[in-house]
């Protein structure tokens, strides 16, 4: 009986503790998780930030390649806008030697109706052409240039053709002009009242502008004289302030070469002294 009791009792003490080992297996088993498992809600169990502190470090790294950007184009922009000027002498040398060789070249303007002879007084102050070798010229479809050097300054001749078509452009060039040409056909009284008209209208751009008027093809058994040439292009009507000349010529005479060679000193002697 006793052992039977005994066996009783070890056998409700074993139907006892069952429960309570399945129930600590059950607490162990759904309370507890391990440290890696991905259905941890936790953040900082995981070891990896949580998705406010992720949006902050964006937001950051944004902000700065933002400002790095700017100043970037901050220094680019002032570099272009304030260049650093290195001082060398060569440089400095040089921009004084350009400026020495501006203020030493003088800007002669020739301007006149085609056919006045504009090109034949440019051949005829080139450098090492007699006037015997001079051909008879063409009308100037554009412009002609030539610089005579001279012990005071240099002299830059600029023709421009006197077409209907280039007479429009001529008060382009009076800005930097310091001596106007104006070569009239003193044998061709039908168009004296043209050429007159396009002087006049270059004077009035340049009131101040010294003006040599040349009455071209003297030799010609039709030409006017000096005075009836002034009373045609009705050169008393200017300000009597204005530094103006008439001069009778013959720059393309075909017989009077001499005469064509002393016309042109003349012509070259005036214009350095207004120069």
């Amino acid at each position: 009986m006793q052992q039977r009791n005994k066996n009783k009792g070890t056998e409700s003490r074993s139907h006892v503790a069952r429960p309570a080992a399945a129930a600590a297996s059950s607490e162990v088993g759904s309370g507890d998780q391990c440290p890696g498992s991905a259905s941890s809600p936790e953040g900082p169990v995981s070891g990896r930030p949580g998705p406010p502190m992720v949006l902050l470090r964006h937001i950051s790294i944004a902000l700065t390649a933002a400002v790095a950007a700017l100043g970037s184009a901050l220094f680019i922009a002032l570099n272009y806008f304030y260049k650093r000027r290195i001082w060398s002498p060569q440089a400095e040398y040089s921009t004084i030697k350009e400026e020495e060789e501006e203020r030493g070249k003088r800007q002669v303007l020739v301007l006149g109706l085609d056919g006045a002879g504009k090109s034949s007084m440019l051949q005829g102050l080139t450098p090492g052409q007699s006037a015997a070798k001079r051909g008879r010229c063409r009308p100037t479809r554009g412009f002609n240039f030539m610089s005579l050097n001279a012990p005071a300054c240099q002299l830059d001749f600029l023709e421009i053709g006197g077409g209907e078509d280039l007479r429009r452009y001529w008060s382009e060039y009076l800005r930097r002009t310091h001596v106007l040409v104006y070569v009239v056909d003193s044998s061709d009284a039908s168009r004296f009242p043209l050429a007159r008209d396009e002087l006049h209208r270059l004077l009035r751009v340049e009131p101040q502008l010294p003006v040599v008027v040349l009455g071209n093809k003297q030799d010609k058994p039709d030409a006017v004289s000096v005075p009836e040439l002034h009373e045609a292009l009705s050169l008393g009507s200017l300000n009597e302030d204005r530094k103006l000349f008439l001069l009778a010529a013959q720059l393309d005479s075909d017989g009077a070469l001499r005469k064509s060679r002393q016309d042109l000193n003349t012509v070259q002697d005036l214009l350095l002294q207004l120069v």
